[in-house]
């Protein structure tokens, strides 16, 4: 069985109090409880402070650029079926840069998790407002505060029918845990919003500000009703509701693409020769 040592990698260089801390430890804990070893995970990231934690932690890892963490993630996962491939984003990096390949992966569906850091600001580059920064924040260049209203992106994920949408705190852990658990376990594409704030960047969404808002969904709620997921997904304010909002069960990805429905590429067989041959047809 794997113990949380067999997955230490490199001493964290996030600033002091981060969230980021809360999220790294928690995505191990949930792995080992889960009995699943670092050589049976790949961790896939863009670029961001969420982005760095590919570096923190042992196992498979592959740092790519900023917004396309989905891409690799879904070929990975095509690769090799085998492999658990976990996504891990920024708010910034996922539903920005990133945003075009959130949706689409929505629509395939693979068989991967994507753990989204939402600090609501970007924190690696300086503190600018991110695509789910609340109208009229200011920041270090938004002087006359944010003119937009923020991205929702479970509610865009459930409209879309993601096959997996929950949403967890970086402060509670012991649930956050629970809720990677879930979305590990989960046969699709699984979507887990994390609240996580910024100590240096968001001075409006702090710890204490998540705390005094934030509810779990009780065990009366039923993930599997796709409109009150999402009216339950536009309630945020006061009350602000943690868990899985919506699930259902969908084809996945892997098993719609014909060239590896018998077996997954890393266990067919490959030609050198052949592919020459096909390059050649280019000059």
């Amino acid at each position: 069985m794997p113990t949380s040592e067999d997955y230490e990698g490199q001493v964290p260089a996030w600033c002091p109090g981060c969230g980021n801390f809360q999220i790294l430890s928690t995505i191990k804990q949930a792995l080992v409880e889960l009995g699943i070893e670092p050589w049976q995970v790949l961790v896939v990231s863009g670029i961001g402070q969420a982005g760095k934690l590919p570096h923190y932690i042992k196992c498979h890892t592959f740092n790519g650029l900023h917004g396309r963490t989905l891409p690799v993630a879904t070929a990975a996962k095509l690769a090799n079926h085998s492999l658990h491939v976990i996504a891990v984003a920024g708010d910034g990096d996922c539903y920005g840069e990133g945003g075009n390949h959130f949706l689409h992966a929505i629509r395939r569906n693979p068989n991967i998790s994507l753990f989204v850091h939402n600090n609501q600001i970007y924190g690696l580059t300086k503190g600018q407002a991110s695509p789910t920064t609340a109208e009229g924040t200011y920041t270090t260049i938004q002087p006359y505060g944010v003119l937009q209203e923020p991205m929702n992106p479970l509610a865009i994920a459930i409209s879309q029918n993601c096959s997996f949408v929950a949403r967890g705190f970086a402060g509670d852990q012991e649930y956050l845990k629970e809720l990677m658990k879930a979305a590990i376990t989960h046969r699709g594409f699984a979507l887990l919003d994390i609240l996580q704030p910024c100590v240096t960047f968001n001075k409006i969404n702090t710890f204490k500000w998540y705390r005094d808002r934030v509810y779990r969904l009780g065990d009366d709620y039923d993930p599997s009703d796709r409109i009150k997921a999402f009216e339950k997904s536009l309630e945020w304010g006061d009350k602000i509701p943690n868990g899985i909002f919506y699930k259902c069960q969908r084809d996945i990805f892997e098993d719609r693409v014909p060239a590896i429905q018998e077996k997954p590429l890393v266990r067919q067989k490959f030609s050198l020769e052949e592919a020459k041959h096909e390059i050649e047809k280019f000059y």
